[in-house]
């Protein structure tokens, strides 16, 4: 892909805007049409003509094209926040009666949305071990419509085959969907694999400011039509022009961004992996964990998001994150601030675990754009109180 004329120029049309550099912001709800016939166009072709901006709007359709490009996909669509995307992607695919098979502990709310709400309409789901393509095909029944991946997924970070279990699907019939927010479009490329619908919490990485959340489907026009005729405009979880208009400002800077967090991650992946305080780190790029044929077929970076198990008790994994001075404790991730987020986070304040699918042992954390020498050496004084 010609990186630099996707993220800089694609979709910009600068002759329009008096030669603006940055694309401006369309902050109006409603488009005027000149005539009846005129509007009677617009109502017919509303997804790709502004409208009412819970429909089209101009400055999300450059975002749009430029994130369709990222995942050589036909189309993109944008929503109030990759929650957003997962579901209205789910819930086009789907219907009553309908099953779907999801890879196990995926993102929390996507997991939420199949095994709490959606049986509730009469949609079943199954979570698998998909590491083995194998345990894919098993799970599969006659009324499978969708297979949801994470590849790598939520806080272990397991692989799937995507282009093992691309194949399964289509000699199914069925859909693929995968969650790319980890490797984001310049890490892993899902598309070129087989996998049909990919989805995206563009908070992350996409954005990677810290000051919007959003998300994004990329798949097919037919696909992209059928969720916009759908859950997107009858749920009208959009993501405002302006938030738009942010994403695309993050969107600037993602290949340096993205650069500097793979070199920094595999720096202090390095320091982790040594230390005798630290049980297990969890990231495709460790040393001794993880699958290396597909780290090495199908991820070409190392993304910032990480867990580590400390060999400590509960008190001490409290202590060891209550300590770190650069890195914040917060949710979320793939921003320009590191971040840590402890398992034990999950206790509800009676002392029980909620329901988590890992031990509690386990921190996760992201790399941003901190010098790593200064991360090393924070996390170096953060385990030592372990």
């Amino acid at each position: 892909m010609d990186l630099s004329h996707i993220l800089f120029h694609l979709g910009e049309e600068r002759d329009r805007y008096a030669g603006a550099v940055a694309p401006p912001v369309f902050q109006a709800s409603n488009f005027a049409q000149p005539t009846v016939a005129a509007m009677r166009a617009a109502i017919a072709r509303e997804y790709e003509h502004p409208l009412y901006t819970r429909g089209a709007n101009p400055t999300a359709a450059v975002l749009r094209r430029k994130l369709a490009a990222l995942e050589g996909t036909e189309d993109a669509l944008v929503f109030g926040s990759g929650a957003a995307a997962v579901a209205a992607a789910v819930v086009a695919a789907v219907g009553q009666g309908d099953h779907v098979v999801c890879v196990d502990k995926p993102y929390s709310w996507t997991r939420q949305l199949l095994a709490g709400l959606l049986p509730r309409f009469g949609i079943a789901s199954d979570f698998v071990d998909a590491r083995d393509p194998a345990t894919v095909a098993e799970a599969l029944r006659p009324t499978t419509r969708l297979i949801v991946l994470e590849s790598p997924n939520s806080m272990t970070f397991e692989q799937q085959d995507l282009a093992a279990i691309a194949a399964i699907a289509r000699s199914r019939g069925l859909l693929t969907m995968i969650d790319n927010s980890w490797a984001s479009p310049l890490g892993q490329s899902p598309a070129a694999f087989g996998i049909d619908v990919i989805v995206h919490s563009g908070t992350k990485y996409l954005a990677g400011h810290g000051d919007v959340v959003f998300g994004a489907v990329c798949a097919s026009r037919a696909f992209c039509e059928t969720v916009f005729r759908g859950p997107y405009m009858t749920l009208g979880a959009i993501l405002s022009p302006h938030d738009a208009w942010l994403a695309l400002r993050g969107l600037r800077t993602l290949a340096v961004r993205m650069q500097r967090i793979a070199d920094s991650t595999r720096r202090v992946l390095a320091f982790l992996e040594r230390h005798p305080k630290v049980r297990r780190v969890f990231h495709p790029h460790a040393g001794g964990y993880g699958q290396p044929d597909l780290t090495e077929r199908q991820l070409r970076l190392a993304s910032g998001l990480l867990s580590i198990e400390l060999d400590t008790d509960l008190d001490g994994v409290e202590r060891v994150v209550d300590a770190l001075e650069r890195f914040l404790i917060a949710v979320s991730w793939g921003g320009f601030e590191s971040l840590a987020f402890p398992a034990a986070a999950w206790r509800d304040w009676r002392g029980r675990e909620a329901e988590c699918p890992v031990p509690v042992s386990l921190v996760r954390l992201s790399i941003g754009l901190e010098d790593p020498q200064v991360l090393i050496a924070d996390l170096d004084q953060a385990l030592s109180r372990a």
